[in-house]
Formats: C-alpha cells, sequence, structure tokens
C-alpha cells in the first residue's frame, strides 16, 4: 500500500494543475478558441456561461449579439460536453443544408432526444429512413385531389366554427370579450390538421361542451412535451434528461404523463384506421386523409404510423398557429396594412360575382397578392421554426471560416437572421409586406438560404402550399368580416420558445365587427 501511495504521488501532484493545462490547451488551438464577439471568454468555460446565463432568452440575446458582431456566428467546446454552433449566417446555411448535406444530419443525438415524442418519423430521421418517407409524403403532396381536400376543410372549419365563434365575441358584452387568439388558431389548426391527416374531427373549436375533454388534454400533452424537448436542447449536458428521467424530476416527470396522452390519442387514431380495412388488409384505398393515403403505399406497424400522427400533428397545428398568432398581432399594430388587406380581400371578392360562399376558392386565393406578402413578412419577422438543430457528421470548415466538429450540434437562428441589417437592409425590424415586391408590383419570392422558413435544400418543407391555403383562407375570412384588437397591454409580447415560436400568456383580442 505504501509503495502503491507513493508511485502515484507524482499523479497527485499534477491534479491540481489540470485546469491550466486544459486553459492553456484551449488558447492554443485554433479550432477550439470561440469568436468572444465582445462576450466575456471564461477560463475553461469560454463563452459557456452566457448561454447559460441567458438560455431563458435565448433568442433575443443570442440575436442582441449577431447585431452588434462583424460575423454571424457563436460556436464553443468545452471539455466533456457537446460541442456547439450557432449560426445565423446565409452561406452557412447553404453549406449545412445544400451543399454538404450529407455532412449535417439530425444525427444520433438530436434524434434520441426526441425519440420518445416524434419516434422515427419524417421530422426525426435520417438517410432511408427518412429519405422513404420523404418520397411518398412527396407523392401525396403533389397530388390535386388532396389540394382540393385541405381547402374543403379549411372551408368547414371557418364557416361552421370560426366565423361563429368571432362574430359572438363581438356581440357579447359590447365587443368587450376577450378571446386567447393563440389558443382559438391551435384549437383551429387541430381540428384542421387531424381533418387533413387523418380524416379525424376533434371538434377543439367547436361551442363550449361540444368538444370531446380528451381534445383539450392532448393539446396540453402536446405543448408540455415540446416544453421537455426545448429544455433538453437548451442544456449544455446533453445527458442530463437522462438522469431527471429516471430519477422523476421536472420536465420529465411532466414528459412522462405527457407522452402517456400524445400516444394514447395518436394510437386510437391508428386503431381507427385499422378498422376501416378492406377485405385485403389493407386501408381502404377510397380514403382522403392523408394517413390513409399513406399506409396504403405499403406495410407499415402501428408504431410507424403513429409516429406519423405525431409528427404531422407538430407540423400541421403548431407552425401554422404560431404564423397566425404573430401575424394578426402585428397586423393590429399597422391599420394601414389592415386597410390594404381588407381591400384587396374586398377586391377580390367583387370580381367573383355574387357567390354566397363565405370562404374563398383557391385560384381567389392566389390573387391576394399583398395578403400573401404580409403573412410572408411576418413570418420572416417571426418564424414558426425560429431555430433548427442538425449534427456535424465530420470535421468541417464552414464558409465563415468557423471550425465545427465532428459530433458538435449545430443550429440555425432564422429569428435572428431577420434582424441583421447585412442580410434584409436597415429596415430589417420592420413590418414591410412591400418588400416582397418587384418594381412591377409582383411577389417576389426570396432565396430560401437568406429566408428559411420553411427550411431549404433537401428538406425543404413539403407542406408549405397547404400551409399557406390555409393561413390565407383564414385571414381573409377574418378580415373581411372582422377588426381584431390587441388588449394585451403596452410593449412586445413576450416570446416563447419551444419547438415552435409561441407567445408567452396568448393572444388576448377583442373583436370588432366590420359594418359594410
Amino acid at each position: 500500500m505504501e509503495h502503491s501511495l507513493t508511485s502515484s504521488s507524482p499523479l497527485l501532484l499534477l491534479l491540481p494543475l489540470l485546469p491550466l493545462v486544459c486553459f492553456v490547451y484551449w488558447r492554443q488551438d485554433p479550432k477550439n478558441q470561440p469568436r468572444a464577439h465582445g462576450l466575456k471568454v471564461y477560463p475553461i468555460l469560454g463563452i459557456l456561461p452566457h448561454f447559460v446565463k441567458n438560455r431563458d432568452c435565448f433568442l433575443e440575446w443570442y440575436t442582441g449579439v449577431m447585431q452588434s458582431s462583424s460575423t454571424h456566428t457563436l460556436h464553443f467546446k468545452v471539455f466533456g460536453l457537446t460541442g456547439v454552433a450557432v449560426t445565423a449566417d446565409s452561406a452557412n446555411l447553404e453549406h449545412m443544408l445544400k451543399t454538404n448535406f450529407g455532412n449535417y444530419p439530425k444525427g444520433e443525438l438530436a434524434v434520441s432526444m426526441l425519440e420518445d415524442f416524434l419516434g422515427h418519423g419524417i421530422f426525426n430521421s435520417d438517410g432511408e429512413q427518412w429519405l422513404w418517407q420523404r418520397k411518398a409524403a412527396s407523392y401525396e403532396f403533389s397530388k390535386r385531389s388532396l389540394r382540393n381536400f385541405v381547402v374543403d376543410a379549411v372551408r368547414f372549419e371557418v364557416i361552421e366554427r370560426l366565423l361563429p365563434l368571432l362574430e359572438r365575441a363581438g356581440r357579447e358584452r359590447d365587443g368587450q370579450t376577450t378571446l386567447d387568439m393563440q389558443d382559438v388558431l391551435e384549437r383551429f389548426a387541430f381540428d384542421n390538421i387531424c381533418r387533413v391527416a387523418f380524416g379525424k374531427d376533434p371538434a377543439c373549436l367547436a361551442e363550449e361542451g361540444m368538444a370531446a375533454p380528451e381534445c383539450t388534454e392532448f393539446m396540453t400533452a402536446f405543448n408540455d412535451a415540446q416544453n421537455a424537448i426545448m429544455a433538453r436542447f437548451m442544456s449544455p449536458a446533453k445527458w442530463l434528461w437522462r438522469v431527471k428521467r429516471v430519477l422523476g424530476m421536472e420536465p420529465e416527470r411532466r414528459m412522462r404523463s405527457a407522452l402517456a396522452t400524445i400516444h394514447g390519442y395518436a394510437d386510437k387514431i391508428v386503431r381507427e384506421r385499422r378498422e376501416r380495412r378492406g377485405e385485403a388488409g389493407e386501408l381502404a384505398r377510397s380514403e382522403d386523409d392523408f394517413l390513409s393515403r399513406f399506409a396504403a403505399a405499403g406495410e407499415h406497424s402501428d408504431e410507424s404510423l403513429r409516429d406519423v400522427v405525431t409528427n404531422f400533428i407538430l407540423a400541421g397545428r403548431d407552425t401554422t398557429s404560431s404564423a397566425l398568432t404573430w401575424f394578426f398581432w402585428l397586423v393590429s399594430t399597422r391599420p394601414d396594412v389592415e386597410e390594404m388587406i381588407v381591400r384587396e380581400v374586398r377586391a377580390v371578392r367583387a370580381s367573383g360575382g355574387e357567390g354566397t360562399s363565405a370562404t374563398f376558392s383557391f385560384d381567389e386565393l392566389r390573387e391576394m397578392h399583398y395578403l400573401h406578402a404580409a403573412i410572408t413578412e411576418s413570418m420572416r419577422l417571426y418564424p414558426p421554426v425560429a431555430a433548427d438543430t442538425h449534427s456535424c457528421k465530420e470535421d468541417d470548415l464552414l464558409p465563415d471560416g468557423t471550425f465545427v466538429g465532428k459530433g458538435w450540434m449545430i443550429t440555425y437562428c432564422a429569428y435572428a437572421m431577420a434582424r441583421l441589417e447585412g442580410i434584409w437592409g436597415e429596415d430589417c425590424e420592420e413590418f414591410r409586406p412591400e418588400r416582397w415586391f418587384d418594381e412591377e408590383g409582383a411577389f417576389r419570392p426570396e432565396n430560401p438560404f437568406k429566408y428559411p422558413v420553411f427550411h431549404a435544400g433537401p428538406r425543404m418543407c413539403l407542406g408549405k402550399e397547404m400551409a399557406y391555403i390555409q393561413m390565407k383562407s383564414i385571414a381573409a375570412c377574418v378580415f373581411e368580416r372582422f377588426s381584431l384588437r390587441y388588449v394585451g397591454g403596452e410593449g412586445h409580447p413576450k416570446l416563447m420558445m419551444s419547438l415552435t415560436l409561441r407567445m408567452r400568456g396568448g393572444l388576448p383580442m377583442r373583436v370588432k365587427n366590420r359594418g359594410g
């Protein structure tokens, strides 16, 4: 024993010097040297303390750092923790999402953090598993019949539920009734995606007492799950959530309960589809909903179909409702923009003759160019997916010179990009729909790597057209009949960064019936 202690004493004496050795290594290795951007660089930890301190207001903090910086990327690597890079550089985005696409998959680490929620659905898979789902979905989204089904589903929800709800709110208490429009829009989107994707009507936006209690329970669970997922990604130690799950600590304890509700609801949808099998053992091919079409394309386990359900609810409910929530708030702050929208909607209505439909056809929606620009501009400032994370497969150098190591997580921040003068000009923080028109007054799309609201590259969003149909239909029908006023007080609504960008505390608005 004495010999053992003596022989190991030199190692023990060196232990106090270990931090110094690590610090010298950090300072000398250019790959590990963070670009400070004016931030204090701490020994060993680098700029990690800034990320930890500002994790609850990450979007605002990171955007502020980028606005005062000559470069638009932060990165750090601390011993024992996963390396992280965050960028708002459009050239870096094109490199990640297109040029070197194969080197930036979702990655095992990111997939593992989402797996209990999204399984191996299209938004949480890589390689062949992602590719076959992408091809199947792309084929279905290209069909005109699916587009017509979407238009019909939106029309039903608008006429039967949304407009009557707003009408009642405008009449009651002389228009002093306050609606949480974020909740209204999430319920609308949930009803709509369930009808389009699964042929099911949960009636979340129906009159009080008509909606099934499981609907509200599911929506609450879905939000809880997203908040827990965000906590996993924002933690410097990407393994910490597993410890919390074993120990039953928050938010993982709530996550366990939320997953039971989500999986139970999704399993019920799949089970109902299985019960409508044809004699050949396949799902009925005559069904118009997406799940039936998807399942009829091949053999799928109940678990894989459950993944389809949860992935499409996330895509169909949370993204469009997030976009419209911020859109209605922005328009309420700009009466001039609202007037332009109303004028265009009424002109399209007048050109269509004396039809009795309360909604608009697909062709009529296509004629609403200013509305299209206003929604597009709103999503530029408040992208439904404010930040998106990938993994780095092999060591790489980004176009701006930033080193990204193998196994690192790299995030691009669309929210910050919208507020950089180098990308959008001096008026970048202004809500200005006119920026989307060319000299002839025609709508001019932007480079998707400058405007990554619908992602870019091979993973470009397949539901873009469907999303615009839904958003324009809702906005046109609402503004034709009502004016909405924000009553949440002075100042900017607080951001709530989940998997999608939500408003903390909701969007309280009052409805005024528009005469004439």
